[in-house]
């Protein structure tokens, strides 16, 4: 009897662990399909709208000349910035192997070339990664009034640049570079998956 009682107490136990298990894997399906979701959503950017300031968030230099990457989010800030949507611009990022330079000092150095003026111009120079960037920039903004930008960046880079600025009391409107996502369908899922995989490591504040 005794034996039978304890086979039923281990198998009640298994059933709800497999309940929960199912649960967890149906919640973490559910997260999965959400974020996927809104990272595709808000690839495609915002209505353009006026705002405080332009933010073009790095990519990599090369010897102090801006990656094509980098250049194609900087030349999509000069057409911006010309269209009267703000009157300042931020670059993003630090030095990456080259302490020589950092990519948001390159960034500045690129848009005064463009014809912007060197004061309408500001460089966030010392961000390692996107997370940083956001809270640097969004310290530049409250410190000189400034509650909104256009964020400049890769389509489907937008849903984690709003969603981290957002957590800085930034208003962001997406305005993703022309044809920054991927050509073939395997490309763009491997986009895709990285930018839910970075999302969620800041999210669990792993990153």
């Amino acid at each position: 009897m005794l034996r039978t009682r304890n086979q039923e107490t281990v198998s009640a136990f298994s059933r709800i662990r497999k309940t929960w298990l199912l649960w967890l894997a149906l919640a973490i399906l559910g997260y999965l399909i959400a974020v996927y979701r809104q990272v595709v959503i808000n690839s495609a950017g915002d209505p353009q709208q006026a705002a405080d300031a332009i933010v073009v968030f790095g990519a990599a230099e090369y010897d102090g000349r801006p990656s094509p990457i980098y250049r194609a989010r900087l030349d999509h800030a000069v057409q911006l910035y010309h269209q009267g949507l703000a009157s300042i611009v931020i670059t993003t990022g630090g030095s990456g192997a080259d302490p020589r330079f950092s990519e948001g000092g390159v960034g500045r150095d690129y848009l005064r070339k463009e014809g912007i003026p060197d004061w309408q111009l500001v460089a966030e120079t010392q961000s390692s990664d996107t997370a940083e960037s956001a809270r640097r920039v969004a310290r530049i903004m409250h410190t000189n009034g400034m509650r909104s930008c256009l964020a400049v960046s890769d389509g489907y880079h937008m849903f984690r640049i709003k969603r981290m600025m957002g957590r800085e009391d930034v208003k962001v409107y997406g305005a993703p570079r022309p044809n920054s996502k991927p050509v073939t369908f395997w490309k763009r899922q491997e986009a895709v998956w990285h930018e839910i995989g970075s999302y969620t490591l800041w999210l669990l504040h792993l990153s």
